[in-house]
């Protein structure tokens, strides 16, 4: 991909991020969701399933021509604020 100006990529980020965001918020409802479905907090982290989106995150990077380790630091980073988000979930139900 190719731009003439520093200005028309900076455009297309911003088109991307326009198209990512939407896909980060169903993702961020998802982890509610999938807080309700586990008994608390202790089941919350599930380092296997992790692990396996990590790697399957990795394989889709290599396939569409992303640098791997740079997508695995990205979904890291998304993971933990998954977690995050599902902990905060169980603390308020746990306050109600």
């Amino acid at each position: 991909m190719r731009f003439a100006s520093l200005q028309e990529v900076r455009e297309r980020i911003d088109a991307l991020d326009a198209q990512i965001i939407p896909l980060l918020a169903a993702r961020f409802a998802c982890a509610r969701e999938a807080a309700r479905h586990k008994a608390g907090a202790a089941e919350v982290p599930a380092p296997e399933r992790a692990a396996r989106v990590v790697a399957n995150a990795r394989a889709l990077a290599a396939a569409h021509g992303a640098p791997p380790e740079a997508v695995e630091r990205v979904y890291r980073a998304l993971i933990d604020a998954m977690i995050d988000i599902e902990l905060r979930q169980h603390d308020e139900a746990k306050n109600v």
